[in-house]
């Protein structure tokens, strides 16, 4: 049988039944991001029609080269973080703390980072990298993500608003996009508390049933031909990105988020499935230049970074041990393309009385996911002044900043200045002061 030879089913104790049970249940409870990924993506410009397909077809793509390259059941998709960094911080207005560049010149700035993770997948210098960041910071990082992309759901939801005189204030509570997505977080909270797999997916579609009636979604259809990607195929631009000084830490942005988010989630769903032999992961290499051709297939198609998603820890919870179980998931996320409507209706927004446009479906997903990364807070060592403070530095100023690479260098800054100044500089590797001395001349000759 050509599925036992290719992914070894009797060898690692499953079946195609089994696989398939699992493949299902992984894109269940990822399927969210073919509705968020557009949302997100089109706020700084890109059609969501073609950031649609791109992320259904990068994503299928790289999770099909995960089961083939590593034999793992292992799904990939566009990084949630990595789409905030993207939109609201490199392609952000200058006036709201971005970098004011157009999505071609981040989509460059992609294609650059997957290629350099390609490269460095085969000479070893991941685990170099990895080394050399406290493991505080590690974990403030994770939480400052989270509380960013929770931010932006609330906003997305009108649960907070501009407020004159403070930063934010909360939105009216008599408006019915407040108390939909509200309803929604309530609803995704409930089948998360009762283990139902899928959950996310099924509080998006029950908040979407209920806002029908309630006039903030509009009935669109169901199935179609997938629209056009033409307008991001192929339009990203790594000229401009090399050649502008601001870029290099955004390709360090891109970079680091790509590694600790492919190695973290190896490491997580490699615990989880047994697949640790002899205290190291097999064919990790072959894993991790998957991750990285995704991020590479992703650009040239028009959609942020490709890393390896937790979600498929599910999948393993049900069964899933080898790639099989990823084809499943890939042909699933090919499916959706036909679903464009549905996906528009959901991820398309709607438009407020006040001129205000809002998420108010997919504003709870986001919230519950920002919710979701907080448990990494427990991991910081609190105990520690030069540990504590840099690791609140790094996720305060996340969210209160709307920009993942100042939370980055007020840590990094901190962290060294701290532990040279205490008298500990040696407990950390000597590369960990050079990224941050270079955090510091980005701001002495690179911000205006």
């Amino acid at each position: 049988m050509i599925l036992e030879r290719i992914f070894k089913l009797k060898e690692n104790n499953t079946c195609v039944t089994t696989e398939a049970v699992a493949g299902t249940t992984t894109f269940l409870t990822m399927s969210y991001i073919i509705f968020v990924q557009p949302a997100v993506l089109s706020s700084c410009g890109m059609d969501f029609g073609s950031v649609m397909v791109a992320t259904c077809i990068a994503s299928a793509v790289a999770t099909l080269l995960t089961a083939f390259l590593s034999n793992y059941p292992i799904a990939q998709a566009p990084a949630m973080g990595h789409n905030f960094y993207f939109a609201f911080t490199v392609c952000g207005p200058v006036v709201a703390g971005g970098m004011g560049y157009p999505w071609q010149v981040a989509l460059g700035a992609n294609l650059i980072s997957g290629m350099l993770f390609i490269i460095l997948s085969f000479v070893g210098v991941r685990e170099l990298i990895t080394s050399i960041i406290p493991d505080s910071l590690k974990n403030a990082i994770a939480v400052g993500i989270g509380l960013l992309i929770a931010l932006v759901g609330f906003e997305y939801g009108g649960i907070v608003v501009d407020t004159p005189g403070s930063l934010v204030g909360l939105g009216n509570p008599k408006y019915p996009e407040v108390w939909l997505s509200l309803f929604g977080v309530m609803a995704i909270g409930v089948m998360v508390a009762l283990k139902i797999r899928g959950a996310i997916l099924y509080g998006i579609i029950a908040t979407t049933l209920v806002g029908i009636p309630l006039g903030l979604v509009k009935y669109q259809g169901i199935i179609s031909m997938p629209p056009s990607i033409d307008p991001t195929f192929l339009k990203c631009n790594p000229l401009k990105a090399v050649f502008e000084a601001e870029f290099v830490s955004v390709l360090f942005v891109l970079f680091f988020l790509d590694l600790f988010d492919a190695v973290g989630t190896v490491v997580g769903v490699a615990e989880q499935g047994g697949f640790y032999k002899n205290g190291k992961i097999p064919r990790v290499k072959q894993l991790l230049l998957a991750d990285a051709l995704g991020t590479v297939a992703g650009a040239l198609l028009g959609t942020s970074t490709v890393s390896s998603y937790i979600e498929s820890s599910a999948g393993i919870q049900a069964g899933g041990r080898t790639g099989l179980s990823s084809v499943f998931t890939a042909c699933l996320l090919l499916l959706s393309l036909l679903f464009y409507p549905l996906i528009k209706m959901i991820g398309g927004g709607y438009q407020t009385p006040q001129g205000n446009y809002l998420y108010p479906i997919i504003a709870p997903a986001l919230i519950v996911v920002g919710s979701m990364m907080m448990f990494n807070v427990k991991k910081i060592n609190w105990e520690d002044p030069t540990e504590a403070i840099p690791s609140f530095l790094t996720l305060a100023v996340m969210p209160f900043s709307l920009s993942i690479t100042e939370g980055l260098a007020f840590g990094f800054i901190s962290y060294s200045i701290l532990k040279l100044v205490s008298g500990k500089a040696r407990q950390i590797h000597w590369a960990f002061h050079v990224v941050s001395a270079a955090f510091v001349a980005r701001y002495i000759f690179l911000k205006v």
